[in-house]
């Protein structure tokens, strides 16, 4: 009772909404259990930083002669399909759907758009056709079942894509006729998952990806004709080192192939495979980070490609030598010693979507910094353009001054065994009474990486609660070579955690930061890692937040969607295995929830295929028999973390009550 006791009279030092205060209704698609009331006030504060948003570029126009792009940005309640004719042109919204739209592919040739949605974040994609000028989508697909990667022909007659539909396990690789679906077939019935990737220049050869795990993958070419394969990177030797090849391109003349790859290498290098000669160039020998992504003009002359150094996108440019010249090919940093005029003004950031436009030297990309929102961008590399052509949309940041947004600081700080580990660190600006509170975010994946791209809401963490935020690259986060990659995997799982011990021993090392006022918070596998440092560092930090999390590895593996288990065996270990099964279980946090004796907030989506409902659910059950506060956020029309702007403004307005209850108690908020 006396514990109890005490967290009462914390509510009320906190400030939380008392009797005759406005407070905010919960939204009929949440259902929240252990949360107060939310103050009007927290969501007037927090509107401006809820009003935020940004542009994706999907895409240039298909249409020849055409020069105007397709993007996806959120004007209304979910991410939607917009046209934008000239740089710096209004946004002409083309989708109006009560769901939000993850991707375009432009109709090569013709006034129309693919995209894909799916329903309530249940991730069963489904693909729709629709006219620029307007009309009603019209599905293509089954409604059911998973689709990806759908691809155009060069002609756009033909669309290209992979689907569960036969098992709900396997993605078979199938083609249709865009003027009648029903005229459809499979190219190939396949073991695992694989996607397509691109069309040979004649349309009569599909680059399909398989995907086993971020360190495997291979590379096959498909007869579309007869479904012969012919694997250009051939599964190495038993016992030998896996490798991952990924993300082909042909070249337009079709005699080449163009993929990233591992092979003898840390990082993913840009490689060049000669089809007659079966010859493979490495590219980007040279360069000790990941090539993340990379397109080619229409004439073979221009390659560009972006790299992930440090987090932050690095453009590389190649001027394509004649064939047979291969090993003489440049490859150089546009920003370095070759200084680029095209980029002159662009901001330091990270890129992604890099497409030319058809018959040109026009790059197209999405690029975010610390200071943007992601806007649509493009460049031509002939020079014909200048600052005022490159910047096709300027997204709002809810009318606050973005030049106050914190530029992060790249940190490492020793692990338990020596090893380095990377941090930004976001550090409120100007003065302060006294040592400040930390927010440890932990990102997800694991296979992922924390980049300093725009921070968006968290900049009210930061600027208006005075809050440092602390991202840290645990082992086991890409972008660092592959043996940091697999520094995580299988019976290593407690490795990462212990990283975070090593965080907490540095923040302590800190003087302006608070040893004594530590939140720690992550999504999906960050939400795992949340789990696992309120169990095992409990008395070290005042609260923690567990968003779409694992609670229980053995559980997880049994109850994720079937296309999708195996490829989480590869990481975490195999459940069936009874040795691993025993391990598992032992690191799982769910079997060790009476350890966590302060505040949690878990918020879920109740569709999620990926971390699957049960799995919060029965954290909740275990950790309420603890006795203390437990507040628990559910999305009812939502999946694998939230999606619907309503959803996304009740969680923000939840998580920062949550942390000025329990992280910077009472009144230590700056005014």
């Amino acid at each position: 009772m006396r514990r109890v006791a005490s967290w009462f009279a914390l509510f009320a030092l906190a400030g939380l909404a008392t009797a005759g205060e406005p407070t905010i209704p919960v939204p009929d698609t949440i259902r929240v259990e252990g949360a107060p009331p939310i103050p009007q006030s927290l969501a007037a504060e927090l509107n401006r930083h809820q009003n935020i948003r940004g542009a994706s570029f999907q895409g240039w126009d298909g249409e020849e002669g055409k020069r105007a792009i397709y993007v996806t940005t959120r004007f209304a309640d979910t991410t939607q399909v917009h046209y934008v004719a000239a740089p710096g042109g209004a946004r002409r919204q083309l989708t109006f759907l009560p769901e939000r739209v993850l991707g375009v592919s432009p109709r090569p040739r013709r006034g129309q758009f693919l995209f894909t949605m799916d329903e309530g974040g249940a991730e069963n994609y489904q693909l729709f056709l629709q006219d620029r000028d307007g009309g009603e989508p019209i599905r293509i697909s089954d409604g059911e079942s998973r689709h990806a990667s759908p691809r155009w022909s060069p002609a756009g007659d033909l669309l290209a894509w992979s689907d569960n539909a036969r098992n709900g396990k396997d993605m078979d690789v199938r083609v249709a006729a865009a003027s009648d679906p029903a005229l459809r077939r499979t190219v190939k019935e396949v073991a695992g998952l694989w996607t397509v990737a691109d069309w040979s220049p004649d349309g009569k050869t599909l680059a399909v990806e398989e995907y086993i795990s971020i360190t495997e993958s291979y590379v096959h070419l498909v007869d579309l004709a007869t479904g012969a394969v012919r694997t250009i990177s051939p599964k190495p030797a038993d016992g030998a080192p896996k490798v991952a090849v990924s993300s082909p391109k042909f070249s337009r003349d079709g005699k080449a192939v163009f993929y990233v790859t591992d092979r003898d290498a840390e990082f993913r290098r840009l490689a060049r495979l000669d089809l007659a000669t079966g010859e493979e160039t490495i590219i980007s020998k040279d360069v000790p980070w990941n090539v993340e992504d990379y397109d080619l003009s229409d004439d073979d002359a221009e390659l560009v490609a972006a790299v992930n150094q440090e987090g932050r996108s690095v453009l590389h440019r190649s001027y394509l030598p004649i064939a047979g010249y291969w090993p003489q090919a440049q490859f150089y940093p546009m920003s370095g010693p070759m200084n680029d005029q095209s980029f002159q003004g662009l901001s330091t950031g990270r890129i992604d979507g890099l497409e030319f436009r058809r018959g040109s030297r026009e790059l197209g990309f999405t690029l975010d910094s610390p200071r943007t929102p992601s806007d649509a961008f493009s460049v031509d590399l002939n020079g014909k353009s200048g600052p005022a052509d490159q910047r096709w949309t300027e997204s709002e940041t809810g009318g606050l001054d973005a030049s106050k947004f914190v530029e992060p600081e790249l940190v490492r700080f020793p692990s338990f065994d020596g090893a380095s580990i990377p941090a930004f660190v976001y550090r409120p600006v100007g003065k302060s009474d006294g040592p400040r509170p930390v927010l440890i975010s932990i990102h997800g994946g694991p296979e992922s990486q924390f980049r300093p791209g725009f921070a968006g809401r968290l900049n009210y963490l930061v600027n208006e609660l005075g809050i440092v935020v602390v991202a840290p690259n645990v082992r086991g986060s890409d972008g660092y070579g592959k043996s940091y990659l697999k520094l995580d995997d299988g019976f290593l799982r407690e490795d990462p955690v212990k990283d975070i011990g090593a965080l907490l021993d540095w923040i302590a090392d800190q003087k302006d930061l608070d040893k004594d006022r530590v939140a720690v918070s992550g999504g999906s596998y960050g939400g795992f890692m949340s789990l696992a440092v309120q169990t095992t560092y409990n008395d070290r930090i005042k609260c923690g937040i567990d968003v779409v999390g694992i609670s229980n590895f053995v559980t997880f593996l049994e109850n994720t969607q079937g296309y999708r288990r195996d490829l989480r065996r590869a990481e975490y270990g195999d459940e069936r295995d009874p040795k691993m099964r025993e391990f598992l279980e032992k690191v799982s946090p769910l079997n060790h929830a009476e350890k966590i004796k302060t505040p949690i907030l878990v918020v879920q989506g109740a569709n999620d295929p990926r971390v699957p409902l049960s799995e919060s659910e029965q954290l909740v059950a275990k950790v309420r028999e603890n006795g203390v506060p437990v507040w628990y956020v559910v999305g009812l029309n939502e999946g694998h973390g939230f999606a619907k702007k309503p959803n996304q403004d009740y969680q923000q307005a939840v998580e920062v009550q949550f942390l000025k209850s329990f992280l910077l108690n009472a009144d230590d908020a700056p005014r």
